[in-house]
Order: structure tokens, then sequence, then C-alpha cells
């Protein structure tokens, strides 16, 4: 499997070994990451298919409170209804074609925090389709808890499939930065809400179904190259952007600033 944009942006920045999420299922895991909030002081939105209420504060909204362009495209919050929350639009923002769309929106200047979600690598998946890219079943190391059949290293090869094709479209984010001579000046975080979906992962509380990838760059103001066994959480990225961009922690959020690991300078 190839990620380059993630090898990137791990060289350039600091990877987060130990990251977990809030919950291993995509609408609650979701809510806790944009809330800084365990999944289960949300009330409804603890599960799947749910609703968000707006009395729990989500960081876009401060964020454009505090003068921030804010938007997504793909895949924000959910799966689940806006409205028997209060909600007039996603909590990750208003709904934009593309990060290049966002980006022609937004006067000159103004700060930004755009959510790009997808559905990769979510099932279904094309049948045969990491094979078919190149990819040598034999040579994937199964997670222990699967069994080893040729059905189930195909599978896994058309998860990983999906996973490059992700990879491959943040690799394009980061050239529309670059071409607008924006990269050096914007914080990027690149991570997933929960394990893959296969047995005993997504949707369970082992470790393959709570642990996901985390990296964040910025530019030379986080040392690159480094490698953080710190114990972190997905709710811990809400008050990390709202301290690195000067507005005011929601006293609710019960995730904690990473700052103090990105700035320690210290690798593990």
């Amino acid at each position: 499997m190839k990620t380059p944009a993630f090898d990137r942006l791990a060289r350039e920045g600091i990877v987060f070994n130990q990251a977990y999420i809030s919950s291993p299922s995509c609408t609650p895991s979701r809510a806790a990451l944009l809330t800084g909030q365990w999944h289960w002081r949300l009330e409804e939105s603890a599960n799947l298919w749910s609703a968000l209420q707006t009395k729990f504060p989500v960081y876009p909204d401060l964020l454009e409170e505090a003068g921030y362009l804010v938007g997504h495209t793909g895949k924000a919050w959910g799966p689940g209804r806006l409205e028997p929350g209060g909600r007039t639009r996603n909590p990750a923002g208003p709904e934009f074609e593309s990060f290049a769309e966002f980006l022609d929106a937004r006067p000159a200047q103004q700060p930004f925090c755009f959510w790009f979600g997808t559905q990769d690598p979510h099932r279904p998946y094309e049948i045969g389709s990491g094979e078919a890219a190149g990819m040598d079943l034999d040579a994937i190391r199964l997670p222990a808890c699967l069994p080893d059949s040729g059905e189930v290293r195909s599978d896994v090869a058309d998860y990983y499939f999906e996973v490059q094709r992700f990879d491959s479209d943040v690799g394009e984010l980061l050239q529309e930065l670059e071409n607008r001579d924006e990269l050096e000046s914007t914080m990027i975080i690149m991570t997933g809400d929960h394990g893959m979906p296969f047995l005993r992962a997504k949707g369970n509380l082992y470790d393959i179904g709570t642990r996901v990838p985390l990296v964040i760059r910025w530019s030379d103001r986080i040392e690159s190259a480094r490698h953080s066994d710190d114990l972190v959480s997905l709710t811990d990225l809400a008050p990390t952007i709202l301290e690195l961009a000067g507005v005011r922690v929601s006293e609710v959020m019960t995730g904690k600033s990473l700052i103090g690991s990105i700035r320690s300078g210290t690798t593990c």
C-alpha cells in the first residue's frame, strides 16, 4: 500500500503513534471530534444515525464566531439528521463542491478551517480492486484476528486500495494549497474516525477498532519527522485547534490540548 500524502505529512510534521477515537463508529466518533467531548456525554449523538444538539458547541462554529471561514466537502458529521438537533447545517460547516470552490469563496487573508471527508475506505468495495491495482496478496500482513484465506487477503487489498484513493485525494488538497502559496501557513491534520471495517475492528473496542493514524503538519512551527508515543484522543483535536487559533476553549470540552506534545521537541 502506497500513501505518499500521509508519508509526506509524517516527514514534515508529527505522527502520534497512540491516537484513539472516542467511539469506533461514524456518528459518535465524529461528534466527539467536533465537540471535543467524550461521545457518551452527547446524549443521542452517542448513537449511529442520530442528531447532535446545538447545546453542544463544535469547534467550527466557535472558529466562525471568531472570524474564520469554515466549510466542508464530502462526509462530515453523520450519518444522522440535522433538524432534530436544532441545526440547519452540518456541524462541520457549510458544504462546498470542492476545496477549490471553498478557497475561491474566501475573502483575501481571512483565516479558514476546512473539513475534507471521504467515503473511502467505507464498504462496500469493488471486489478484486486491490489485486487489479497490482497489490501482492501474499505480501499482506493480516491482523491476527482474521483468518488467513485468499478471500480475506483480497478483501483487505480492496480496503487498502480505497485507503490509497483517500491518500491521493489528500495529495490533491495539498497541491491546491501549494498552488495558492498557502501550504506553509496552513495546519494540516490527517486522521480517521475508527478502525478498519472488519471483524473485531470497526464497532468493537479492541485496538484494531479504536486506534487510528494521526499526523499534524504546520510548516516550521512543528518540528518535522517526529513520532510521539503520548496517549491521545481525537477529542483532543478541538481544544488543540481552538488554542492554536487563539480562540477560547469551551469549558465543557473534555479533550486536552496537544500543544504541549506538539511543541515539546521530544521524539519517542
